[in-house]
């Protein structure tokens, strides 16, 4: 059995992935910068591991006998360049390092589709890279660095360009949970979504398989964001959806980033996020999968918004007399593919 670390276990998509890994049996070692939220892995059969990107010691702790580092961890905000490139490009770099000087044979970088412009088709393994975003410029740059890094050590590389990731735990649908979503554009550019689930699965996957290389990655549908709001409100009518004009949702992000600025804050609402929203990146359906022996566990949005909504506690359960949620399995709304 591989000896896994994770990097950034505690973030939306590292926790889905710490629990997969741990249900699987696998003991991973999980790598946790702040002891405060260690508590959300309380449970699991995992090692966690204090340490920080930017903590050479640290991370040479962390990679003592492990066998592949699936890497997560950076900050996942869309700042400006200089602001993620330190823990997206040096850390990054820091790590593999690490991992190669321990004897670690494989590594896994969730890289993201912003490392592309919009396109006018889909995108696949062969569209260049051509980032407007300071995150997709410093993801390019990991990629670049992470390559020659990989290639001089020996150590197989697995680059994964993740859309969209949706969960109950994600950002997007903590605005829905509060009953207001605020989408900055028309809405109408086509991007690729997956679910949480299965980009567990698919890191997984590529831990523990022989594939290496670089990839995009999408469930079997892109969607745009208006029809991705118009199947949330289908199943779950409780939250409202307020679009904005581009112009004065990066007026007001332009505001709030001089602020948090001058707070020394990391900022969550910034004018890069408004240009990501609005960026129309579509991968080819049937990409990845099949090359790591998988299929997605929900192929399209309407399947994994379904899944949300009726399995957590905090959207679809109501005391009886009150519940008028959508989510009705004998209407066929709500179909829950067994899990894996």
């Amino acid at each position: 059995m591989k000896r896994i670390l994770v990097t950034g276990a505690t973030g939306f998509i590292g926790l889905e992935l710490a629990r997969y890994l741990a249900a699987q049996d696998m003991v991973p070692r999980l790598l946790v910068r702040r002891p405060s939220r260690a508590g959300l892995l309380s449970g699991l059969d995992a090692k966690i591991i204090p340490g920080d990107l930017g903590d050479i010691q640290s991370l040479q702790r962390a990679v003592q006998g492990v066998d592949t580092v699936i890497h997560l961890g950076g900050r996942a905000l869309f700042e400006r360049y200089e602001l993620v490139r330190p823990t997206l490009v040096d850390g990054s770099a820091a790590l593999l390092r690490a991992a190669a000087d321990a004897g670690a044979k494989a590594f896994v970088f969730a890289s993201s589709l912003l490392v592309y412009a919009s396109q006018e088709g889909d995108v696949d393994a062969e569209t260049p890279l051509t980032p407007t975003l300071g995150y997709g410029r410093a993801k390019v740059e990991a990629e670049e660095v992470l390559t020659r890094m990989a290639h001089e050590a020996g150590i197989r590389l697995a680059i994964i360009r993740l859309p969209h990731v949706y969960g109950a735990t994600s950002l997007l649908f903590d605005q829905v949970r509060r009953g207001w979503v605020i989408q900055p554009g028309p809405g109408k550019n086509i991007f690729s979504h997956l679910h949480v689930h299965d980009a567990a699965r698919l890191l997984t996957a590529a831990a523990l398989s022989e594939w290496s290389g670089a990839s995009p990655v999408g469930d079997n549908q892109p969607l745009s964001w208006t029809a991705f709001m118009a199947l949330a409100r289908e199943l779950y009518p409780r939250f409202h959806h307020l679009r904005l004009p581009v112009w004065l949702a990066m007026a007001g992000c332009a505001v709030l980033e001089t602020a948090y600025r001058l707070l020394r804050r990391p900022a969550l609402l910034t004018t890069d996020a408004v240009r990501g929203f609005n960026l129309q990146v579509a991968v080819r359906p049937n990409l990845l999968f099949p090359q790591l022996g998988l299929e997605p566990r929900f192929p399209t949005v309407r399947e994994g918004l379904a899944e949300i909504f009726c399995e957590n506690v905090p959207f679809a359960w109501l005391p009886s007399v009150k519940d008028r949620c959508a989510c009705y399995l004998d209407q066929g709304i709500c179909p829950l593919p067994s899990k894996d």
